[in-house]
């Protein structure tokens, strides 16, 4: 029995409806729920002696806006990195949720380029991520990459989302973007809905030490539908 022409046009219109919620729902922006941890120094930095330095807002960041649902997908998921063997923390507490820069909030990597690994265990649309290195004390953090994939070696649907190396030196390309002081803020990277799975952050000392330190990494996203 062929179906009625009564029973076509309810089907038609009822994935017409979802569709059009689905789509409603993802194209309504909210703010991201992101809570920052306490400010750990006040004032502004001096003698900072960095080229391509970024200014300071002057004022709390703005808002980030995604679609409604988005939330931390990083929370707790596998990470791995270059180093093995941490001088202080462990490599876990870099999605914890704890963004505080107090003793034992934080991983302190070797010198030299070092990188961490976030596995989301599947792909997500990813809409920002934020990234604190140490806020106790004033610092810049040299050779900053970030950028997400498909796959855990970084090769598939690989995206450079921020790159301040200004000299090629950790071999991903002379990147553009500024370099910056470390703030209770974090950094937040606008990722404009990029999917993948892995995302891998990438640094070279600072100004106070060789040595690297992750407190906390979020990545904000949706999963596909």
């Amino acid at each position: 029995m062929k179906p009625s022409f009564r029973y076509i046009k309810y089907v038609v219109t009822t994935l017409v409806w979802i569709i059009t919620f689905l789509f409603s729902q993802e194209s309504k922006l909210v703010p991201i729920k992101l809570e920052l941890p306490k400010p750990m120094f006040i004032g502004t930095p001096q003698n900072l002696n960095v080229k391509n330095l970024q200014k300071p807002l002057g004022k709390p960041r703005p808002a980030f806006l995604a679609p409604v649902g988005t939330k931390n997908i990083a929370l707790g998921k596998p990470i791995y990195s270059s180093d093995d063997f941490p001088v202080i923390g462990e490599i876990e507490m870099i999605t914890d949720g704890d963004k505080n820069a107090a003793e034992g909030s934080f991983v302190e990597l070797g010198p030299f380029l070092q990188d961490v690994t976030i596995d989301l265990e599947e792909n997500y649309k990813i809409f920002a991520i934020v990234f604190w290195h140490y806020h106790k004390q004033a610092r810049v953090y040299f050779d900053v990459v970030v950028q997400t994939a498909d796959n855990k070696d970084m090769t598939k649907n690989i995206h450079t989302l921020f790159n301040n190396d200004m000299d090629n030196s950790a071999g991903f390309g002379v990147g553009n973007d500024m370099h910056y002081v470390e703030t209770s803020e974090g950094k937040l990277l606008d990722a404009k809905g990029v999917t993948g799975r892995f995302v891998k952050l990438y640094s070279r000392g600072n100004t106070n030490n060789d040595l690297n330190h992750y407190i906390e990494v979020a990545v904000y996203g949706l999963p596909l539908k």
